[in-house]
């Protein structure tokens, strides 16, 4: 089976056309909706129609890596994919979430019931139903279960979810 150009370039055109709409909408922290998710999902389908576009343009794609211009520019984003993987100075990789929600685990759940507007006692019987068990109130959700912001946050969702009849 041979690559038609006039159906790889429009799908390659296409999905830059999503992935710049919705990256762009994602920077400026105006995604809505599904963007997000489209965004990393059908990011795959980007990289099989650029797989797909590459295929038969494969000559003008040796000429580029042939010419110093090509080689400087493929060469340069090379190099910051692979700087993207290092830390600078003291910057975090965490969201921006995880500050307010290492709080609330840091917190006595005596604290924390009235604001998950729980009782008490309400929040000890939804920790035990996930697992997790309360000697005291005046423990926390860091020390019931850990450092792990993943876990805290799982905990946390157990203790906002409806109870089960």
């Amino acid at each position: 089976m041979q690559i038609q150009r006039q159906w790889a370039t429009p799908l390659t055109i296409g999905t830059f056309l999503l992935m710049a709409v919705t990256g762009g909408l994602m920077f400026f922290h105006l995604d809505q909706g599904l963007n997000k998710l489209a965004h990393e999902w059908l990011g795959w389908a980007m990289v099989a129609a650029v797989l797909l576009h590459v295929v038969p343009n494969w000559p003008a794609f040796r000429r580029h890596l042939g010419q110093p211009a090509g080689r400087v520019l493929i060469g340069v984003f090379a190099l910051l994919l692979a700087l993207s993987f290092f830390s600078v100075g003291s910057q975090k990789s965490e969201p921006g979430f995880a500050p307010p929600l290492r709080a609330m685990a840091q917190v006595p759940l005596s604290t924390l019931a009235p604001v998950l507007k729980l009782t008490p006692a309400e929040m000890r019987v939804r920790l035990g139903a996930s697992g997790v068990v309360a000697a005291s109130d005046e423990q926390t959700l860091a020390e019931l279960v850990g450092p792990d912001l993943r876990r805290q946050i799982g905990t946390l969702n157990a203790l906002l979810a409806p109870p089960k009849p």
